[in-house]
């Protein structure tokens, strides 16, 4: 279960359209992702993470989009789950099998 968001997803996403805004311009390209985490007080790294995290997913950096993520997440919990189910019918299997081969008496 993932931790609790801080930050509302509201603020994350105005966040984020400010900076990649403030970011367009060659002149307020220089420190807009600082002056903008200022002015909404929130963290600058943090800020900075959700940036790039937002180019990730509109393609204009390279890296694992959050679709991406989320399904690689659901997939590793579905292969633990049936590892699992594995493991519980191997053993079920083997505790069968040697029922099977001791002698019943009558």
């Amino acid at each position: 279960m993932p931790a609790p968001r801080k930050y509302p997803d509201e603020l994350r996403q105005r966040a984020t359209r400010m900076a990649v805004d403030a970011r367009r311009g060659p002149a307020s390209r220089s420190g807009a992702i600082a002056r903008v985490a200022d002015q909404l007080g929130i963290n600058r790294e943090t800020l900075r993470n959700w940036v790039t995290q937002a180019e990730v997913d509109a393609g204009h950096r390279p890296g694992t989009t959050t679709d991406q993520a989320q399904r690689l997440a659901e997939l590793e919990r579905e292969n633990r789950e049936l590892k699992r189910a594995n493991a519980i019918l191997k053993s079920a299997s083997a505790f069968f099998a040697a029922e099977l081969d001791r002698p019943h008496t009558r």
